[in-house]
């Protein structure tokens, strides 16, 4: 019985072609999923990998979180024992409520303050009646937000925290430095994952990170595997 054969032009489209026991060609085609191309995806996320990801860029992290994490610490501690500890820890909130009520104003003449009439609303009617307790709190979340930051304990969540109080200052009209604390929060948050690893999230995230490992070298095997593997195309 003779054995099939692959015609001359089945043989030229198949630039790579073995012959299996039962004499049948097999072919891989250049654009089959498994002839390398898996890894050209990979390629484009390098960059934002190796920023948020990378042992070396958690020091160009640990620089942003201490910086930052000193500037809301410090700005805590001012409102608690320092030069404004008379408006917001003392004083009914003093503090709060003339900056709420800045916005209130600066909203119904148009000159600045609150942007949004629902916001206005809100500072009026529970910000400005509250400010006792909520300069308090802000004065307790600025001094948290602050240290958590530096020592790097659930970074991404007190970098979240910060980003919600500049927002809300901005809400109610002031500018200043809440967009470049704004900005910095948003990279922490992104890079939480790398943020955190010169600090105590190296501990308390532990597992997490053992699992992202493995998770990746998983990956990267199997993904190996599956480009080394040709996809055949049998001929007669």
């Amino acid at each position: 019985m003779a054995t099939p054969m692959a015609s001359s032009a089945d043989v030229q489209d198949a630039p790579l072609a073995s012959t299996t026991e039962t004499g049948r060609h097999q072919a891989v085609l250049p654009g089959s999923q498994d002839d390398g191309m898996l890894d050209a995806p990979s390629h484009n996320f390098r960059l934002a990998d190796c920023l948020f990801r990378s042992s070396a860029a958690s020091v160009i992290w640990l620089v942003v979180r201490v910086w930052l994490g000193y500037q809301w610490a410090n700005a805590g501690y001012q409102k608690i024992w320092g030069s404004e500890k008379s408006a917001f820890w003392f004083g009914g909130g003093a503090g709060v409520k003339g900056f709420a009520t800045a916005g209130v104003v600066g909203s119904s003449t148009g000159k600045g303050g609150a942007s949004y009439g629902w916001w206005a609303g809100f500072l009026h009617n529970f910000v400005i009646p509250n400010a006792s307790w909520i300069a308090k709190f802000i004065a307790i979340g600025e001094l948290a937000i602050g240290i958590a930051l530096i020592l790097g304990f659930l970074t991404g969540l007190a970098a979240l925290a910060g980003l919600l109080l500049n927002l809300i200052y901005m809400f109610t009209g002031s500018a200043g430095v809440n967009p470049a604390f704004a900005i910095l929060s948003v990279g922490l948050i992104l890079g939480w994952r790398n943020a955190g690893q010169l600090g105590l999230d190296r501990f308390a995230l532990s597992g997490m990170w053992k699992r992202d490992q493995l998770n990746r070298v998983g990956h990267r095997t199997s993904h190996g595997r599956r480009a080394s593997t040709p996809t055949p195309v049998f001929t007669n």
